[in-house]
């Protein structure tokens, strides 16, 4: 997309009197902030086979005051122990951690994520890591490897199975799986004790659900499209911020009111996050103090709208619903 050209949420929000200005302002902040990343990162010592890659709000483009630095340092070649740069010394720079649920605390290898997709090798790590790098991810350094690996992942699912004028089914159910496995282990979290339930229920209803649709829209999408043509398609749409995905969606379906009210929504979320203290108070707000935080109901009916507005694309517009009746459920 040449620098004048108007992403899709842009020309969305011309097309519903919609400015998606918290959206925006994150999509430049984003932007700022990776380049400075980029120049403390380019520092250290690389493999000419690895990759630092962002995860998370900076691979949706809403990167807000509080977002964290979610890294994974992947691998395009041999497995072994000995990895530039390490994680410790991204940590360094980054001044993060990569949290305590083994997600990002090691070199991820392509060779793992393209091979161990399902049966027992593909834990839950193996699918959280492989469906944010395909969905949600960014190369901090190291373009060319990242593409390369990003292609492969892709290409794993785009098999001889694929036809025109259909979803690839085999990504469209690990997708769908994805989903229901961040919904399986809130669930799971809490029961465990995990704290801030309530920021993780907030993630849920909002950017976990457009993590889900940006990569559940392209992939429904093609069955517009013959099979030559659908690597491409998802290609181009992968690498765009999901928001994108979703707004193009829309205005291709001839949606844009009922997406109006859902990225609206959605914009609201992430200019309440920039908000100073709100992400420490919905941190400490629990399943049995939920009904009294302002905060939290205020999350809960932004929430509700998104998901109308989604729903009403994918179940009451166009030739999206009896797509999603024969390859939804089935």
């Amino acid at each position: 997309m040449s620098p004048d050209a108007k992403s899709p949420l842009e020309r969305l929000g011309a097309a519903v009197g919609q400015d998606f200005s918290n959206l925006l302002k994150a999509r430049e902040l984003t932007a700022s902030r990776l380049e400075v990343r980029q120049q403390q990162i380019a520092e250290l010592e690389h493999d000419g086979d690895a990759a630092v890659v962002l995860m998370g709000s900076w691979g949706r483009a809403e990167v807000t005051s509080g977002s964290d630095d979610d890294f994974m340092v992947v691998v395009d070649g041999p497995v072994r122990s000995d990895v530039k740069p390490s994680i410790v010394e991204v940590e360094g720079v980054l001044d993060r951690a990569p949290g305590d649920q083994g997600i990002f605390g090691e070199p991820v290898f392509c060779s793992d994520l393209v091979e161990n997709i399902g049966l027992d090798r593909d834990d839950n790590t193996n699918l959280t890591r492989r469906m944010l790098f395909l969905l949600e991810s960014v190369s901090l350094t190291s373009d060319a490897v990242y593409r390369d690996a990003h292609g492969k992942v892709l290409a794993r699912y785009l098999d001889e199975s694929v036809k025109s004028f259909r979803p690839p089914r085999f990504l469209l159910n690990d997708t769908i799986r994805y989903w229901r496995t961040m919904c399986v282990d809130f669930v799971g979290k809490e029961a465990q004790g995990s704290p801030k339930w309530g920021l993780r229920n907030a993630k849920l209803r909002l950017s976990r659900k457009v993590l889900f649709t940006g990569g559940l829209l392209p992939i429904l999408d093609c069955s517009r499209f013959g099979s030559k043509d659908i690597p491409g398609v998802l290609e181009r749409r992968f690498q765009m911020p999901p928001s994108d995905r979703i707004a193009e969606a829309f205005l291709e379906h001839d949606a844009a009111d009922a997406d109006g009210r859902a990225l609206g929504a959605y914009d609201e979320f992430i200019g309440l996050l920039n908000k100073r203290g709100v992400r420490a108070e919905l941190e400490g707000v629990t399943r049995s103090s939920a009904a009294d935080s302002v905060v939290f109901n205020e999350v809960r009916r932004l929430g509700e709208d998104l998901e109308h507005g989604l729903l009403a694309l994918l179940f009451e517009t166009g030739t999206l619903p009896q797509v999603v009746r024969d390859y939804g459920i089935f």
